[in-house]
């Protein structure tokens, strides 16, 4: 490309000097000949002049006197009548420039310079319109040359942002070069770097959210499906296939959820649904991976809610709760339902030591945990909650008390409880 800027540029430069310089040349050796015609022309009327004062005088026409008037390289020959002519300095030879004037006592003067003299005045100025083109040249390929590294350098730069785009560097460079254009191609390349990075920031979000989700659930049902392979009971087949089953379902539903959010965090898809059968199916589900750690869950509080939700956000939104308890925490876990307003609540707590006072403001951030754990279940608790219309807030640190609350549907003659926490 720099070779191509170059070169387009230092074409138009010579074209240009081309045309104006030949019309140059042509104007000024027509300005020298006319030049040195007229100045020819008006050596022999001063001659001519100078005769017919001496002839008016009665004086002696003497060549001496008229070569002091003659210019050096010049010829000049003096007709008197009835007298011999008189030559003044030395004939040129070859081409000449030849001016003549006649006085009124018929006395004629021709005056000669040789062409040379006009030739040599042509070639020096032929010299300086070539010196001045030369210049020009000059002057015209460091300017195309720097011309051509202030656009070519940021298309290099830009090739290089794009390269780097394509392998995996969102990093935006907010470089810009000063030419509208490029300055464009440059925002684009960083609104794109930054949009790819939000991308694979959600990607990489998902991936982690859905390993988290998607482990307690499939742990779950390998138990299951273990129990299945170890018992020859068809009753007992039965049961623990229904429970596979829904478990499956549970699954898809995470799944969906998962993604609905990745797209749009917003989107959700509450429905009013019964309460009491979310919270059952997690107590059944968690049951035995808490009697495996000699440890007990129970439910308490109101029953017969209805609450507006997304069941399967819900039931993660209390498996995450559940399974922090059982990891972090300590004794019996127990899940109490209230009323607040118009408002169902599900509170989860343990007997545990409680969430650290340096973790308290933060504990639903992501990476955020007390222990070795990845720190995400919280996070996605809170986030599929808030999807839902409702929130997920810690309301005590010691012992620890986690809080989901929802939009209640209120039955007809029923109105909204009014309880201080």
């Amino acid at each position: 490309m720099r070779r191509r800027l170059i070169n387009s540029t230092l074409a138009v430069v010579l074209v240009v000097i081309a045309v104006f310089g030949v019309s140059l040349v042509l104007v000024e050796t027509r300005t020298i000949s006319n030049s040195a015609q007229e100045s020819v022309d008006s050596e022999a009327l001063r001659l001519v002049s100078v005769v017919e004062s001496r002839l008016l005088g009665e004086e002696r026409v003497n060549p001496d006197v008229l070569a002091e008037q003659l210019g050096a390289e010049r010829y000049a020959r003096i007709d008197l009548p009835g007298r011999p002519p008189i030559e003044i300095g030395d004939r040129p030879e070859g081409s000449v420039i030849q001016g003549t004037a006649k006085g009124e006592r018929g006395e004629t003067v021709t005056v000669q310079e040789s062409r040379s003299t006009v030739t040599s005045e042509v070639g020096r100025t032929l010299m300086i319109i070539g010196a001045v083109a030369l210049l020009a040249v000059i002057a015209a390929v460091l300017l195309a040359v720097r011309q051509a590294n202030r656009l070519a350098s940021p298309l290099t730069d830009l090739a290089e942002t794009a390269e780097r785009l394509g392998s995996g560097d969102q990093r935006p460079r907010h470089k810009r070069y000063g030419v509208p254009e490029l300055d464009r191609v440059a925002d684009v390349l960083d609104s794109s770097a930054e949009r790819i990075g939000r991308m694979l920031t959600a990607e990489r979000r998902l991936a982690a959210d859905a390993s988290h989700q998607l482990r307690t659930p499939l742990t779950a049902l390998s138990m299951r499906l273990e129990e299945i392979t170890l018992t020859e009971d068809l009753d007992t087949v039965k049961e623990e296939a229904t429970i596979a089953l829904a478990q499956v379902e549970r699954l898809t539903d995470v799944v969906q959820r998962l993604l609905t959010n990745a797209r749009d965090p917003r989107n959700g898809s509450a429905v009013p649904f019964d309460l009491d059968e979310v919270v059952k199916q997690q107590i059944e589900e968690w049951r035995p991976a808490y009697r495996s750690a000699g440890r007990a869950i129970v439910h308490s509080g109101k029953q017969g809610m209805r609450a507006v939700g997304t069941p399967g956000a819900v039931a993660q939104v209390l498996a995450a709760l559940i399974e922090n308890s059982l990891m972090h925490g300590g004794g019996t876990v127990a899940l109490r339902t209230r009323v607040t307003g118009n408002q169902a609540v599900i509170e989860v707590t343990d007997e545990g030591p409680g969430v650290p006072a340096d973790l308290g403001a933060r504990i639903f951030e992501r990476s955020i945990s007390g222990r070795n754990s990845t720190g995400i279940g919280l996070a996605v608790a809170r986030d599929l909650a808030e999807a839902d219309g409702g929130r997920l807030e810690m309301l005590q640190q010691h012992p620890p008390v986690f809080a989901l609350f929802l939009s209640r549907v209120v039955r007809p003659r029923e109105e909204p409880q009014k309880t201080v926490r």
